[in-house]
């Protein structure tokens, strides 16, 4: 939708007027930024002071993927400031900053009647819900989607009022001034930011902005790994030298700490604990039970943590989580179970009735997401408002969420947004948000709750488990003719969405595994041109909460897709690079990242004992395509399976900052390596076997392999690279180890016993 001056800016400076935006009725926002002292506001997106600092609103949760650091490189690039005076400030929660794509990308979970009305990413009624619900989630890489577009608008605005301001000194058009390095120019003349300000918020821009003729871009071929950057990430120095506020940083005036322990995985509620076995405790302040915890505030978080180590609470369970009973549950609904179409086209059914010529069946074991910083808050509560300091990917979900918990209104829950020390989207959830704002309340003090690594990873939601049938008919000379593919999993996305936009409670949603789940499972469409295709999900019941997990379904549905297409080109004995090359005639793009990535990778063909192994995907999310294949060195030794080398080329369209890109594709690559070996855990009990980070068998720094990134050069809208090395990886790792001399790997982790 393009943006008119009524969308960017009404009234003057500081303190002027509401921001709109449009959709099928005019919708008022209060300005969201507040202007410091010699500062002025323009738009919802930026500031700019009278000592020449440009500060960037950052809507998005930044959890180490750059997006603070982008969407200032957008401000900066279009305003024509100096990159030295740029500064980012969080934004708070409005829908001025509401992330249309996502609500359109989700339709089916806030609209499940007439989700096809809602779902295009420019569709009036997702704008229209963003904006009444101030849907501000970072999620599925729809930041850049959501946010490239308005912040270059308010920033061309600012341009130009800046460049109005000047021209008005030197009596010349404004049009014939440019704005540069933080400086109006108009041949010799040059004037600063700093020195107009004051006069440009008078002023008004012009309807519609007028942006620069190209859009911020870089080609990554002139940024190679250590080459000097022209826009470093601004994040960076404050984590490096620790200066950098996380939620656990947060110190508050009379502040207390809480530790928590959480009822087991199932139906469980607090029962018998015995408070005077903490009372030696040096510090404790007191002990507050919730329905299914018991949590212990102190002085000190150890001391919290101890007195909790010494009550040893109990729980009433009447289920419990097991990992053998959801993996019967698995099995049983893909051998007999009715399933969905999410894809379909031919005439599978027709090609696949009665027996397979091959088929294979995987098992997908729970992955933990298993950030480095655990779930942490600090609250605040007096006078029935409640005050939060808190790292979430879904803001206005958690005021909520707390809103509701305390039985006020969502307007008296003030939320102060932070970095997250990861994420890998657990920070979606906000459970422990209303649980730090409960123990604010009881305590009428400052708290800070941090979870203990097994509360964290107790209470994190694991991807959800899947078992897969894969079945295929070939022609003659061996080219794949028709493909079904069948998933037994949770419908996660909508149990996730009952979460996130229903407000349901954990064990609420849990009936919403049963429905029918085509975004998580989508991920399992192949790219290639196959006459007859069936992809189908089997919605099963497990009783273990689930939720999103970096890489999410693309990363599960790339592993069961390529694997497979890589033992059937095995089995008819041919190449596999060429087996899928012969597929991608519809697909040239795709085709030309795998040809670029195999000449990278040198590529040796993939043969027993050369130990390569490749693997293709395409994403699309919001209408933006994404394109990726890794080629994986990898070989088992003395010390398990390890990788040598990963390759990956990527097609993502317009790269805005390819260092920043780069970053998210290696980290990618990664987070798949821990897919790929660990990451997962089983269930007794209703309780994780995994406890801590040392026992989930994660790549520690000596595992890392080589990795070499390379990006197409590309004019396209740009796609988010954060989910496409892990989908890919996982697949090419797999394979490499089938050509090294393992057997073909059906389970996730992959693990040495199926060799």
């Amino acid at each position: 939708m393009p943006l008119s001056r009524r969308a960017v800016l009404l009234g003057a400076g500081a303190a002027g007027g509401l921001i709109l935006a449009w959709s099928l009725t005019p919708r008022r926002f209060a300005p969201p930024l507040a202007p410091g002292p010699g500062e002025y506001a323009f738009d919802a997106w930026l500031k700019i002071g009278t000592d020449g600092v440009v500060s960037v609103a950052v809507p998005d949760c930044e959890m180490g993927q750059g997006i603070s650091t982008l969407l200032a490189q957008i401000v900066a690039y279009e305003l024509g400031a100096d990159w030295r005076q740029v500064a980012i400030e969080p934004a708070p929660v409005s829908g001025a900053y509401a992330n249309a794509p996502l609500a359109a990308h989700w339709a089916r979970f806030w609209m499940p009647l007439l989700p096809a009305l809602a779902d295009a990413p420019d569709a009036t009624l997702a704008r229209r819900f963003a904006e009444s619900e101030s849907f501000m989630v970072t999620a599925a890489g729809t930041s850049l989607i959501a946010h490239e577009a308005p912040a270059r608008a308010a920033a061309a605005s600012a341009r130009a009022m800046l460049c109005q301001a000047a021209a008005a000194r030197w009596g010349v058009a404004w049009e014939e001034c440019e704005a540069q390095g933080g400086l109006v120019l108009h041949d010799k003349q040059r004037v600063s930011f700093a020195a107009l300000v004051g006069d440009a918020a008078a002023l008004s821009p012009p309807d519609p902005p007028v942006l620069r003729a190209l859009p911020p871009a870089e080609r990554p071929s002139e940024f190679p790994p250590g080459a000097r950057l022209a826009f470093p990430r601004l994040d960076l120095p404050a984590k490096v030298d620790g200066s950098a506020t996380f939620a656990a940083d947060v110190r508050l005036p009379d502040m207390v700490f809480a530790a928590i322990r959480n009822a087991p995985i199932g139906d469980a509620v607090l029962g018998q604990w015995n408070g005077a076995a903490a009372k030696a405790v040096d510090g404790l302040v007191k002990l507050v039970p919730g329905k299914d915890w018991l949590a212990a505030v102190a002085s000190t978080w150890w001391a919290a943590e101890r007195a909790l180590g010494l009550i040893a609470p109990r729980f009433k369970t009447t289920s419990r989580a097991e990992t053998a009973a959801i993996d019967a549950a698995l099995r049983h609904a893909l051998r007999w179970d009715k399933g969905e179409a999410v894809f379909s086209v031919g005439d599978p059914g027709e090609w696949l009735a009665g027996q397979y010529e091959h088929a294979s069946q995987y098992r997908i074991a729970p992955a933990q997401p298993a950030p480095l910083e655990t779930a942490s808050v600090t609250a605040r509560f007096a006078e029935g408002r409640v005050e939060l300091w808190l790292a979430s990917q879904a803001p206005q979900a958690a005021r909520q969420a707390v809103a509701a918990a305390l039985g006020i209104a969502a307007e008296r829950v003030v939320l102060y947004p932070v970095p997250a020390g990861g994420s890998f989207d657990a920070r979606l959830d906000n459970d422990h948000a209303v649980k730090a704002a409960l123990i604010a309340k009881e305590i009428a003090r400052p708290v800070q709750l941090i979870y203990s690594r097994w509360q964290e990873q107790l209470t994190a939601l694991p991807r959800a488990p899947a078992a897969a049938l894969l079945g295929a008919r070939t022609a003659p000379d061996g080219t794949l003719a028709a493909l079904k593919v069948r998933i037994a999993m949770p419908g996660t996305s909508t149990e996730m969405g009952a979460r996130l936009i229903d407000g349901a409670p954990r064990r609420d949603a849990l009936r919403a595994q049963s429905r029918f789940d085509p975004l998580f499972t989508e991920g399992a469409v192949p790219p290639y041109a196959i006459e007859h295709v069936l992809v189908e999900h089997v919605p099963v019941q497990t009783g273990l909460a689930t939720g999103p997990v970096r890489g999410n379904g693309a990363a599960l549905g790339c592993f069961l897709v390529e694997t497979f297409i890589d033992d059937l080109a095995q089995r008819s004995g041919r190449e596999p690079l060429s087996y899928r090359m012969a597929m991608l005639g519809h697909e040239p793009q795709l085709a030309a990242v795998l040809q670029r990535a195999a000449t990278l990778a040198q590529w040796g063909g993939g043969q027993g004992g050369t130990g390569q192994g490749l693997a293709c995907h395409r994403m699309i999310v919001a209408g933006r395509e994404g394109r990726i294949a890794v080629v994986a060195s990898a070989r088992r030794d003395e010390q398990g399976i390890r990788v040598d080398k990963l390759t990956a080329v990527l097609d993502i369209g317009r790269v805005i900052n390819a260092d920043i890109a780069r970053q998210q594709v290696e980290g990618g690559m990664t987070f798949a390596m821990g897919l790929a070996t660990g990451s997962s855990s089983a269930y007794a009990d209703g309780l994780p076997l995994t406890a801590r980070l040392g026992m989930m068998n994660l790549p520690l720094l000596g595992d890392c392999p080589e990795i070499e990134v390379e990006f197409i050069d590309s004019e396209a809208e740009p796609f988010d690279p954060g989910e496409l090395g892990v989908a890919a990886s996982v697949p090419a790792i797999a394979n490499a180890l089938f050509s090294a001399g393992m057997g073909r790997l059906l389970t996730l982790p992959l693990t040495l016993e199926q060799a």
